[in-house]
């Protein structure tokens, strides 16, 4: 692993834990793999917040349409196995489907480009409302016509996913979720991972949790509803470190895969592009694809009630990144893209040069916090509220020991003026000084404002 990589996993968890905080999120955990080898995993949080039971990376998340890549991925194992091809009619294989959806292809079930139905003629199962859909209600939903003509755009369906669970039923000759485990889970060596509830007894489940609005508190969402018939769409239940397993093999460029090169590459090659978006996004077969910055990334994200998870495969660095949260508020999305930028500032900049290594830490003013980050030769200074944090960031360069000044800073900030640090007489740093702006500790500034404005 390469030093650069090293400083920047030591910073983002110290990052996530302060974003965490900031918006008053029950939980996250976060997993970072290298080459196929987990290289970070953290926990913050409450796993049941009311309870007071703290998160481990060890409990286990809804990780939802996460599931859909497992799919798409058994859908590919039953290709190379020569059983069926992505051009097969899904009427060749299940009965008493409207003649538009029995004329859908394997692949435009796995692309989203079927034109099926989202989620069926009543989706309460969403909210709560209703048991998840059976097989045989899916069925009666899939005898009326496509919503849309297939093959026309990307639409979303997680009932296409279940048909294309029913197909591989109707291949496999037994049961979708004792296939999946057996040649895709198992093979892949996840030991944390089900394609549905319920886990073993004594497994720990992270519970979902609402927002606080509108009752101005969180209640929890069990998490432990088996979603049945569309579990191949979003049944999955796992956790961060096995997800950056099982996604980190999907790279084509990975050494061991339950995959072929050839499969992994059909499945992440970008084939619709989302029409409706702010965000240029792909979707291959069964994997979200994109681009930030200089690097592209692949993956996939779910959405669950009380839960929002997000991974992604980040193929020029040979990382993977899984972010999972535990509420509907989560912040899943932001924060790995905020991850993203930390790891591509500190690809461009490198490790910490040994002259600026101990300009770190957390400092306060009334303003908030911000964070020294040294990389490279210089010290960035970064804002931890931001999704972003090394967004526009100011740029320290170092001279003497407690010296420097503002090399780089916004128009409106203080560039080029000096920075110092100010120590204890036992020799500890005890303030630091941006040009004319003092910051402390969190402690100092906590009593500071009692001191000065009351409790």
């Amino acid at each position: 692993m390469d030093r650069w990589m090293g400083a920047a996993l030591d910073y983002i968890p110290r990052w996530i834990e302060f974003q965490l905080r900031s918006f008053e999120l029950p939980g996250c955990v976060v997993a970072i793999g290298h080459r196929g080898r987990v290289v970070g995993e953290h926990a913050f949080g409450f796993a049941d917040q009311p309870r007071g039971i703290e998160l481990t990376p060890r409990h286990r998340f809804r990780v939802a349409s996460h599931s859909k890549s497992f799919t798409a991925a058994a859908i590919m194992k039953l290709r190379e196995q020569g059983k069926l091809k992505l051009d097969d009619r899904a009427g060749e294989y299940i009965d008493h489907l409207h003649p538009r959806v029995a004329e859908t292809t394997i692949a435009q079930l796995l692309s989203h480009s079927a034109g099926i139905v989202r989620d069926g003629f009543d989706s309460g199962y969403w909210q709560g409302r209703k048991p998840f859909a059976s097989a045989d209600e899916i069925r009666a939903d899939l005898e009326a016509p496509t919503a849309i003509d297939s093959n026309t755009r990307f639409k979303y369906s997680n009932h296409g996913y279940a048909l294309a669970g029913f197909v591989i039923e109707a291949v496999a000759g037994e049961s979708y979720s004792s296939f999946v485990k057996r040649e895709i889970v198992d093979a892949a060596g996840l030991e944390e991972t089900r394609p549905d509830v319920p886990i073993a007894r004594g497994t720990p489940l992270a519970r979902g949790h609402s927002s606080k609005v509108p009752l101005g508190r969180r209640v929890i969402f069990p998490g432990d509803q088996s979603t049945r018939a569309l579990a191949p769409a979003t049944g999955f239940v796992s956790t961060a470190a096995d997800l950056v397993r099982y996604f980190g093999q999907l790279d084509p460029k990975a050494r061991a895969s339950v995959l072929s090169a050839a499969s992994r590459r059909e499945m992440v090659r970008r084939q619709w592009r989302n029409p409706h978006s702010s965000f240029e996004i792909h979707y291959g077969l069964g994997i979200i694809s994109g681009k930030l910055g200089d690097w592209e990334w692949f993956g996939h994200a779910g959405g669950f009630q009380g839960y929002i998870t997000r991974t992604c495969v980040l193929p020029a660095a040979g990382l993977t990144v899984s972010v999972l949260t535990n509420s509907v508020d989560g912040l899943a999305h932001p924060w790995l893209d905020g991850i993203m930028h930390i790891l591509q500032r500190f690809a461009k900049d490198g490790a910490p040069q040994r002259r600026v290594r101990d300009w770190t830490g957390r400092w306060w003013s009334t303003w908030g916090a911000v964070d020294l980050v040294p990389v490279g030769g210089k010290v960035v200074v970064a804002v931890p509220a931001l999704f972003n944090p090394f967004m526009d960031a100011t740029e320290l360069e170092i001279g003497k020991r407690d010296r420097g000044r503002i090399a780089l800073a916004g128009g409106f900030l203080a560039h080029g003026e000096q920075v110092r640090r100010v120590r204890s007489k036992g020799g500890r740093v005890a303030e630091l000084w941006l040009a004319g702006n003092k910051l402390v500790s969190e402690a100092k500034l906590i009593r500071e404002l009692e001191g000065r404005y009351g409790r």
